[in-house]
Parts: structure tokens; sequence; C-alpha cells
């Protein structure tokens, strides 16, 4: 996608976003159902992609993004009457998204601010420690439904809604780290060392890559709630963060297009072996440990037939600086 492709596949993601959306009501409400929560893990990947693939951090608390983005838009269309109109409906979530995106985007700033001192483990306990905080900071404000949940939220997330973000997300990864300044995340990731030894700020592109991913974090926390209409703080714990982190994993550290078919897969695996539900988790457990043992560079991170695929469309693994 080079040139004026990037746009073009914006615009036709868009296009072909609002077609699907008018034939919605013909999809069985289950596969539908699928269909909107890999939109919804594709942004979450990709998101987190920026800051643990791209800007080479490691966070185990992205969900902590998610419940912020989610808790934000929800009492806003709470309070507003989102369903007043077609038009002031949309706008109101627009707004709700966007709001929630920016609120997580802060508290990814102050999450950045200790990985300028904190690398690996050190990083990712930190992270993690954030996520857990969200959680039980939501867990006792009564306002949010404290333990029992939040409820009362307008179904408002669509197809049309989700995949058009889906573009836009894609659109703009690509977009940044294909660019000039996006090349700066590359150099970090590869050498901090030698990348402040040539006038590159490693403490900027780190916390640049914790605002962006926790951005996109928080707007797809607002699909999610808006989707199911009803959120409570476990729904954003650990396991839902280590769920994220793994489709990364299994994508490929620093794979575009390695991430959404990962995000894809993994969304659709647990629904496929859910017919042998008492061995499911455990089938879905033993794969990803087969794939980390065989391929811990991920599914789609060097395979010569992804990168020929890559290539085509320019959505593979970016490629690191000499």
């Amino acid at each position: 996608m080079r040139g004026h492709r990037p746009l073009l596949f914006l615009i036709a993601g868009v296009l072909i976003s609002a077609l699907v959306s008018l034939l919605q009501n013909e999809i069985n409400p289950y596969y539908l159902q699928i269909i909107i929560y890999i939109g919804i893990n594709i942004i979450l990947a990709s998101s987190l992609n920026l800051i643990n693939g791209f800007a080479g951090q490691f966070s185990l608390g992205h969900a902590g993004f998610m419940a912020i983005g989610a808790y934000t838009a929800s009492v806003i269309t709470a309070v507003l009457p989102a369903e007043s109109g077609a038009i002031a409906g949309a706008s109101i979530f627009a707004l709700s998204l966007i709001c929630g995106g920016v609120l997580a985007s802060i508290f990814g700033l102050l999450v950045g601010i200790p990985s300028l001192r904190l690398k690996g483990d050190y990083l990712a306990i930190t992270t993690l420690g954030f996520g857990e905080i969200i959680r039980v900071i939501v867990q006792n404000v009564n306002y949010l439904g404290a333990a029992r949940g939040f409820t009362g939220i307008p179904k408002l997330t669509n197809f049309f809604w989700v995949f058009s973000i889906v573009s836009a997300v894609i659109y703009f990864v690509f977009n940044l780290i294909h660019s000039t300044y996006g090349k700066g995340f590359l150099a970090v990731r590869d050498d901090e060392i030698a990348a402040e030894a040539i006038g590159i700020s490693s403490t900027r592109f780190k916390v640049m890559a914790f605002i962006f991913g926790a951005f996109f974090a928080g707007i797809s926390g607002g699909l999610y709630a808006h989707f199911v209409t009803y959120i409570n703080p476990m729904q954003f714990g650990f396991l839902k963060s280590f769920e994220i982190v793994v489709m990364v994993i299994v994508g490929g550290m620093g794979s575009i297009g390695g991430v959404i078919l990962s995000a894809t897969i993994l969304t659709i695996l647990p629904e496929a072996l859910r017919a042998i539900a008492e061995y499911r988790m455990v089938i879905y457990s033993l794969l990803l440990i087969i794939i980390m043992i065989t391929r811990p560079q991920g599914l789609f991170g060097s395979g010569t037939w992804f990168k020929s695929l890559a290539n085509r469309f320019s959505i593979g693994p970016a490629g690191r600086t000499k």
C-alpha cells in the first residue's frame, strides 16, 4: 500500500463497512457477534502492537486502558440522550468514543513515564499493577456500578462503527510506522543506546507509544461496552490483558498483518471448539504452547509465504533499522 493505496484502503474499508451494516440484519446474530468481537480484538491487538511490537516495551495492563474507555463512553451516553435521533445519537456516540480514547491516553501518559526508567519484566509488572489498580478503583466507585457492574448502556455499536474504526486504526498504524517519524519507534526498539547516540529521543517515542496505544484501546473499550450493553470490572482483569498480549505474540511482534490474522483466529478458535466445551480451554492452551515452542517469532512473523503477501500489500512486519 504505497502512495495513495493506504488512503484507498481506508476509504474502501469505510464504504464496505457501511454497505455490510445495511445488510447486518440478514446475518445470523451469533455470527455477527463473533465478527464484531473480531473487529474489537483487531483494534486492541493493533494498539498493543504499537507498544510491544514497534516501541519494544512490554505492557501487561492493556485491559486497564480498555476499561477506562468503556466506562467513560458509557457514562457519557448514559447522561446524554444518545438515542434521541440518528444524527444526534451518532454524534454523541462518536464523542463518547473520542472522550474514552482521550482519557485512556492521559493514563497512557502516566503509565508511559515509568517506562523511562523501567524495562522488560519490571515494566511488565508496573503495567500489570496499573491494570489491577484501575479494576479495583472501578470496583469501589458506586456511581460506576461498583462490583455489580454498569447497566443501561445503549446498544450503539454495529458493524459500521467497528470496522470503520478498524480501517482507520490500520491506516494510522501503517502510515505512522512507515513514516520518517515512525522509524524512530523501530530505532528505539532495536537499539535504544544507538538511537540516543544519533539524536533520537527514546523518552519521547516510548511515551508516544503508550499514548497512541492507550487511545485506541480506550476506543475499543467504548465499542465493546456499547455492544454488550453491560460491563463490570471483572471483564477487564489480567486475563483480558493476557489475551491481547497473546494475540500480538502469536501474530508476530511488529507485524501489522500478522496481528490482524492472529486476532481473527484467536477470536474464532474458542467458539469453534465450543462443541467440546469441557476440553476447549485445554486444547486452546495446548495449541498456544505448541505455537510458542515451534514458532517463537509468531505464526506470521517471518514466514516466506506471508512475507510475499505482506510485500504485495505492504502490511507485514516493519523492517528493522540498520
